[in-house]
């Protein structure tokens, strides 16, 4: 891949100019590219199989579930009989892999191994980002009017936490019992924080001049919280103890997938004006230390931390296939 050096003038004129020159980026590497031939319109979200190595990417305008060989890296298979699929979520213990529809609101388990439907239920509509609890043995929905709790055993729904819109990003804690979830009203943006075991809410929390807030990543034992905001293109730190926003700070436009590498106390952010910001993280402080160029509409992807990779969709454009792009991420210099 080309280093990207661009002026400030160039740069104006393609929107990438954000006040900082647009870099090359040692933190972050592209390895390797996955042709996704034939697979047309955006993308959403991915989940991993840990055991198999495998990636299920969301490939909403094509209505299919694209799996991907990331040892290879190679595209495996094309799994069709999806309605938009937008949240995925891998489960582990059940060998299964959840996808929301978000054109149903349906949400449908499917066999890991032999890429047959287990169940199908109704959720909510435009059904979308999807978390499996391990520990609880719970999937969690967001859809139209709330998050939805689904038993992935039975595929019975047990429990909703009922929002005032369509909550968009949400993460759990492991050790503790709450939730956080985006909430990006047209005019009053907030966080919800919420406990996931009683799906009540505890407290509502404005995102001040952070609007858009799509995107969300949990640093659960600094009591981070790392929120991607469109209006304008900021990424927000809250302190979850207290519902404090603490810093901000300028990235990509459009973002829709963001990630916290914990080992190198870095952010990942994903935006659809086409690059990867890679932000460093110094106790509350954040600041931008490199930029990777993708493509417009390339929005969403998976930091798997096991790899130390990045994986970015890269929809088709201007005649160039769709394609999921591998980002090899750095160590950790001082």
């Amino acid at each position: 891949m080309r280093p990207i050096v661009i002026g400030c003038v160039v740069a104006l004129a393609t929107a990438a100019c954000q006040g900082t020159q647009a870099q090359s980026s040692s933190a972050l590497r592209q390895v390797a590219s996955i042709p996704l031939p034939g697979v047309k319109g955006r993308f959403d979200h991915f989940a991993f199989d840990p055991s198999t190595q495998r990636l299920f990417v969301a490939a909403l305008g094509n209505n299919t579930v694209e799996v991907l060989e990331t040892a290879k890296p190679a595209h495996f298979r094309s799994l069709r009989g999806f309605h938009e699929p937008q949240g995925v979520a891998f489960i582990t213990d059940l060998g299964a892999v959840a996808v929301a529809n978000g054109d149903t609101g349906t949400l449908q388990l499917i066999d890991a191994a032999t890429f047959t439907t287990r169940w199908t239920i109704a959720v909510g509509s435009d059904a979308d980002n999807v978390r499996y609890a391990s520990s609880a043995k719970r999937l969690y929905v967001a859809a139209g009017g709330g998050l939805y709790v689904v038993d992935p055993a039975t595929g019975k729904s047990v429990a909703q936490l009922a929002m005032d819109g369509h909550p968009e990003s949400f993460q759990l804690e492991t050790a503790g019992s709450r939730l956080f979830a985006n909430l990006p009203g047209l005019f009053r943006s907030q966080v919800i924080a919420a406990d996931h075991a009683s799906m009540k809410v505890l407290a509502r929390w404005p995102t001040q001049d952070c609007g858009g807030n799509y995107p969300m990543a949990l640093d659960e034992q600094t009591s981070r919280l790392f929120v991607g905001c469109r209006r304008p293109a900021k990424l927000a730190m809250v302190d979850t103890r207290s519902g404090v926003f603490v810093t901000s700070t300028d990235i990509v436009g459009h973002p829709d997938d963001l990630f916290y590498d914990e080992s190198r106390r870095r952010v990942y952010v994903i935006g659809g004006d086409g690059f990867v910001d890679v932000l460093a993280r110094d106790s509350d402080e954040v600041k931008r230390i490199g930029r990777v160029s993708t493509r417009d509409g390339a929005q969403t992807g998976l930091w798997v931390s096991s790899q130390s990779r990045l994986y970015v969709a890269v929809p088709e454009r201007g005649g160039e296939s769709a394609e999921v792009r591998v980002f090899e991420a750095a160590n950790q210099t001082r």
